[in-house]
């Protein structure tokens, strides 16, 4: 699996976003959803990779930069095709260690309370995030989950 910065013009990764808003959709209300689409995922804030084996996108996840100390991760998402089978790890791991690289100290992200959402919180949980208050602009909402890793406990 190859992990790479993409500038999100791949009609296969453009498939995979659409997808990914139609879920958020379908499970959560409008106004509980905060999944971003292409053009919001294109700002300068964001950095968004795409995971590839060969021509077969496999996932893929962005990191949103809040201030020098503190990143959000959005859009984490794996092709249907390849769920249980370790993208979203390595994309999680890859995440993780580029912010350490930029010398965050806290990730955080907002995910959904549904059960559709319990295998991401279960994935986060695995790598140390813990349930925090909303961050950033966000708002208590009972159909959001808000989780954080503090990076400097992790090795």
């Amino acid at each position: 699996m190859r992990i790479e910065i993409d500038k999100l013009t791949h009609p296969k990764v453009a498939k995979l976003l659409q997808q990914h808003l139609d879920d958020m959709y379908a499970t959560s209300p409008v106004e509980s959803v905060h999944a971003l689409d292409l053009d919001k995922l294109r700002k300068t804030d964001i950095t968004f990779w795409t995971a590839w084996r060969q021509q077969e996108l496999l996932g893929c996840g962005a990191l949103k930069t809040l201030s020098p100390q503190h990143a959000e991760i959005k859009s984490m998402r794996t092709a249907r095709q390849h769920l249980r089978q370790g993208v979203a790890a390595r994309i999680l791991e890859h995440i993780i260690q580029q912010a350490k690289t930029r010398d965050l100290k806290r990730l955080s992200l907002e995910t959904g309370s549904q059960p559709f959402f319990q295998p991401a919180i279960a994935l986060y949980k695995s790598y140390g995030f813990e349930f925090c208050e909303p961050f950033a602009n966000y708002k208590t909402d009972p159909n959001s989950k808000f989780m954080t890793l503090l990076l400097e406990r992790v090795c």
